[in-house]
């Protein structure tokens, strides 16, 4: 087991997630690297989302997490409110439908900010995952070593695999509420666009995420999600939006093959 200085913040969002919770803390409990704080952030329950994170809370022994439930204004109000309670050196993101790869992650994560204290942020690859049968890959999203130009290609870092320092946060703010699925995207765009960002693609796969997400539950939530994503691209001053989206999904499709 690794215990070493740089503490790390993984914070989930939760509302009425009993199926799928217990993977979530357990992938995060499983880490070999022991300084970590899981801040779940749930938003008033109606199942037993909150008796099951209890329950796999005990079962390994730990009480160092912290768990919030009230109400919220959505997915993104609750990881604003976990970043305000976070007191990592490093911040991530593991939702209630995901969970951390192998137990290593972690590690390997904070080994590559410890080998250069200018390094901003780290990311890697991603496994979408039946919803069923986690051990089935639907799609592989491969990431690559990034610059600011990629962006205008529809290619971002994929958002469940980034880990920042948090002075990101403290410099460009958390997710703006005014969006309801895109938040995570005009995020993105908003500190990858600065070419002088500091951030390393890991080749290994950091997260597996269930099918099934808010994003893409229903053709009228696609439309919606297409519609914010244009907006963001609009506010954060690209040319082109429609076929900046239009490159985005295109991108995509190899991810089905690989």
């Amino acid at each position: 087991m690794e215990k070493k200085s740089i503490k790390v913040s993984i914070i989930t969002a939760t509302y009425n997630s009993e199926l799928t919770i217990e993977s979530c803390v357990k992938s995060v409990l499983e880490q070999r690297y022991l300084n970590v704080e899981h801040i779940i952030i749930d938003g008033q329950s109606e199942d037993n989302t909150l008796n099951e994170i209890r329950r796999v809370n005990e079962l390994y022994s730990r009480t160092d997490g912290v768990v919030l439930s009230e109400p919220d204004n959505g997915i993104y109000d609750a990881l604003n409110k976990g970043l305000r309670i976070a007191t990592g050196d490093i911040i991530g993101f593991v939702h209630s439908d995901d969970f951390l790869s192998d137990s290593h992650v972690l590690s390997k994560i904070v080994d590559e900010f410890e080998k250069d204290d200018q390094l901003e942020g780290v990311f890697g690859d991603l496994h979408y995952v039946d919803k069923a049968n986690d051990l089935k890959i639907i799609r592989k999203w491969k990431g690559r070593e990034f610059n600011s130009c990629l962006l205008s290609y529809g290619w971002m870092p994929a958002h469940p695999t980034l880990f920042l320092r948090r002075e990101v946060y403290n410099k460009y703010g958390d997710f703006d509420l005014s969006f309801k699925i895109s938040a995570d995207y005009d995020f993105i765009l908003r500190i990858f666009k600065i070419s002088s960002l500091s951030a390393k693609y890991v080749p290994m796969v950091i997260t597996k995420m269930r099918l099934g997400g808010a994003s893409n539950v229903s053709i009228k939530n696609i439309i919606n999600k297409s519609l914010e994503d244009y907006r963001a691209l609009k506010m954060n001053g690209f040319r082109c939006p429609w076929l900046i989206l239009l490159l985005k999904n295109i991108s995509k499709v190899p991810q089905f093959f690989k």
